[in-house]
């Protein structure tokens, strides 16, 4: 079952559920989600270093193909059309064995042409770490983007009973505690 904001208030300050720091319920809470802010670091692709990524051969870790954009509050990062980053939300979320969350763009962000993840909406129960999100633009006009605007919103479901393995107990887990934005490690699947 999907939280109502009266659910989300009340699992974020019995301490269920953790977002750090503490939302402003005000400005960030719907009627079933919570809006996130968009963090200011990212991650994009050395495209004329590494022309392809070779998912059978792929030895060279992705996080070496890529590089780290840091920016401060005030500037934007311009996003053209078809350009894709990895950026993080600032805000930490911590979820208890029962309850799981769920990543959606914002409607105002996508009738731009913004997409604010590519396919990994769910954070399984246990999950801890900040949000990672991968973001483009579909669109054909740039989009400046700032940190600390709202640029996702999660939506929490509570599961029919607790995870027998949370995320962070699980053995292969990649992203577990996350702070900064990650590149893919799909390449440790591989070997």
């Amino acid at each position: 079952m999907i939280l109502s904001d009266r659910d989300i208030k009340k699992y974020i300050r019995e301490g269920r559920i953790k977002i750090i720091p503490k939302p402003n319920f005000k400005k960030q809470l719907g009627p079933c989600s919570l809006d996130l802010h968009l963090g200011n670091v990212f991650k994009v692709f050395k495209y004329t270093e590494h022309p392809f990524i070779d998912l059978k051969n792929c030895k060279t870790p992705i996080e070496r193909m890529m590089r780290v954009i840091k920016i401060s509050r005030r500037k934007p990062l311009i996003l053209r059309p078809r350009d894709f980053v990895i950026a993080v939300t600032e805000e930490e979320i911590i979820l208890p064995p029962d309850i799981m969350g769920r990543l959606d763009g914002r409607s105002s962000l996508g009738r731009l042409g913004l997409v604010v993840h590519s396919t990994a909406a769910r954070f399984d129960p246990g999950w801890k770490g900040k949000a990672i999100m991968e973001i483009g633009n579909l669109g054909v006009i740039p989009i400046a983007l700032y940190p600390g605007i709202r640029i996702c919103a999660m939506t929490f479901e509570t599961l029919s009973s607790p995870a027998e393995v949370p995320y962070l107990q699980q053995r292969d887990h990649k992203y577990a505690g996350q702070r900064t934005a990650r590149a893919s490690r799909i390449n440790e699947e591989l070997y």
